[in-house]
């Protein structure tokens, strides 16, 4: 899979554009950064806390493209002037196989993005890529989960019209929690 490939979220009246591109080493000391917030560690998965935490976290972006199974992407804000662009949040394809009909999207965003319309604009922008990119290999949903004490994540999910299915049972220790699982139909999105 290309990794080349960039995906753009316009501006809106109250928020710059925004940069969706996959992960690279120069993301790492960003990434660390936006792992100190308490939020995105109490969330699944490894929280790379360190520099070389954050290199094998981009690693295994790298290989999922490289691989064509996973599709990470860096969330960058369009910088006013000349400052550069900074990260904002993560958006994620994964599970993606030729002839199986779905896939999971997930997103996180930075403690100081929160609130701003970043997820919504990131996951809608993901999601088209996804349906357009992957529909001939036979991709037909989307899914999306989070754990149910995760209402922001509920709320960013209707607001991009993936509709709740249904409760998924707690998995610890992964998954300590129930879940809510949201789908999002490539027929809703054509």
């Amino acid at each position: 899979m290309n990794t080349s490939v960039v995906l753009e979220a316009a501006p809106t009246p109250a928020a710059p554009a925004l940069l969706l591109r996959p992960w690279c080493a120069e993301d790492v000391a960003a990434l660390v950064e936006a792992y100190r917030d308490p939020v995105l560690r109490r969330g699944p998965g490894s929280s790379p806390t360190c520099e070389e935490d954050g290199v094998r976290w981009v690693r295994v972006q790298e290989q999922g493209w490289a691989e064509g199974v996973r599709f990470g992407f860096a969330v960058h804000e369009a910088a006013d002037g000349a400052a550069p662009p900074r990260l904002v949040g993560n958006v994620v394809l994964k599970e993606v196989a030729p002839g199986r009909p779905s896939a999971e999207v997930g997103y996180w965003t930075v403690a100081q993005a929160r609130g701003r319309g970043i997820a919504p604009r990131a996951l809608e922008a993901l999601t088209g890529w996804a349906l357009d990119t992957f529909r001939g290999g036979g991709l037909e949903r989307l899914e999306l989960l989070h754990q149910v004490d995760n209402q922001a994540s509920c709320r960013v999910a209707v607001k991009c019209g993936y509709a709740f299915d249904r409760i998924l049972p707690a998995a610890p220790p992964s998954f300590p929690l129930d879940g809510h699982l949201h789908v999002r139909s490539a027929d809703a999105a054509a």
